[in-house]
């Protein structure tokens, strides 16, 4: 399952132009649709690159694949299963409280994204500042 950069663009671009206009459509109040029908293009995209990366990381599990070869390659994907979720989790807190099925505090609802965006620091800062000593 691979795809070229130019398909992958062109799915990043369809499924973010499908889930503005139904934003927009929502916060105009031409249409009375639910949170988590506004978030369905978000979360096929989601999916999508969750099932790509798990099937990339379940490919390393088979027989006769030495783990010492991409160590480093396979924390970064395990870094991307942690981030997708925390992305997920926060999408699904903000439709929570958008559409007030729960109480929760804006800033309880932000927890995931804070912590998506201190790790992306992190992983930032380690990939400029890392030099690896042999």
């Amino acid at each position: 399952m691979r795809m070229s950069l130019a398909q992958r663009v062109l799915l990043t671009w369809l499924f973010t132009l499908l889930f503005l206009i139904m934003l927009v459509l929502k916060l105009d109040e031409k249409a009375p649709w639910n949170w988590f029908l506004i978030f369905i293009p978000v979360w096929i995209f989601d999916t999508i690159l969750l099932v790509m990366l798990i099937v990339k990381m379940a490919g390393r599990c088979k027989s006769g694949f030495d783990p010492r070869n991409g160590s480093q390659n396979m924390k970064k994907k395990a870094w991307y299963l942690v981030a997708m979720l925390l992305k997920l989790a926060f999408c699904l807190a903000l439709c929570a409280k958008l559409q007030r099925f729960t109480s929760m505090k804006l800033a309880y609802v932000f927890i995931p994204l804070w912590a998506l965006l201190v790790g992306a620091m992190v992983e930032l800062g380690y990939n400029i500042f890392y030099v690896r000593r042999d």
